[in-house]
């Protein structure tokens, strides 16, 4: 594992705030699919459903992979109450935080150590809010501040509000009050807006293309970590 970077005078006092990504970063793959997957799988009206809007979203996708996802998290969350989400999404985070290896325990190290010296840390991500919350608080970090996309009660359901994701992060962090971060942890080029803005951009896992393109996109170079 290489470490996490390390500041000294006065931009490291400038601010004590660090940034992370959670799926790529902090867990293995996409979380919130994975919940999604979880919760076809636990639902015939889901999966009926999935079939009869099968034309919809399959037209959608034709212009747009996220208007088809979109179509399809409406229709495995529809009828649902905020409260029956909630205590879903718990259930889930519940058994998949007990997964072997499904977290980087690099990162989660890194992201401890942050915490232990103080720092004032927020996980940045297109990840549900309330679940990455979940997950965070039963892996003993209930301190850790989330930033994530949002879901809000409907006629229909529980219904995507905001997809955190891109430039997104930026504006999300923004309306909080969080403006400048000494250090951001990213994993991809949806972090690219994020990292652009912190004093120290960590690429996690990046492979050597991808690592060109970041830097390129951020006009600097930026610092590489290799995380299990």
């Amino acid at each position: 594992m290489t470490n996490a970077p390390e500041s000294s005078g006065a931009d490291a006092s400038a601010s004590r705030t660090v940034l992370f990504d959670f799926d790529g970063v902090l867990f293995h793959g996409d979380s919130f699919a994975m919940f999604m997957r979880h919760r076809y799988k636990q639902s015939l009206l889901s999966k009926i459903l999935a079939l009869l809007t099968m034309p919809w979203w399959l037209l959608c996708g034709v212009f747009s992979r996220w208007w088809a996802a979109r179509v399809l998290v409406h229709v495995a969350l529809f009828g649902m109450s905020q409260k029956r989400y909630q205590e879903t999404v718990d259930a889930f985070a519940d058994h998949i935080v007990r997964r072997p290896r499904q977290f980087y325990r690099d990162g989660l190290h890194a992201l401890r150590r942050h915490v232990a010296d103080g720092d004032e840390v927020f996980v940045v991500t297109g990840c549900e809010q309330m679940l990455a919350t979940r997950l965070l608080s039963q892996l003993g970090l209930p301190e850790v501040g989330v930033i994530g996309s949002q879901i809000k009660p409907g006629w229909s359901g529980m219904r995507v509000k905001v997809h955190n994701v891109g430039r997104r992060k930026v504006q999300s962090l923004a309306a909080k009050g969080v403006k400048t971060w000494r250090v951001a942890y990213g994993d991809s080029m949806l972090d690219a807006a994020m990292l652009k803005q912190a004093h120290e951009p960590v690429l996690v896992n990046g492979t050597p293309k991808l690592c060109k393109r970041v830097e390129k996109a951020l006009g600097r170079s930026v610092a590489r970590v290799a995380w299990y």
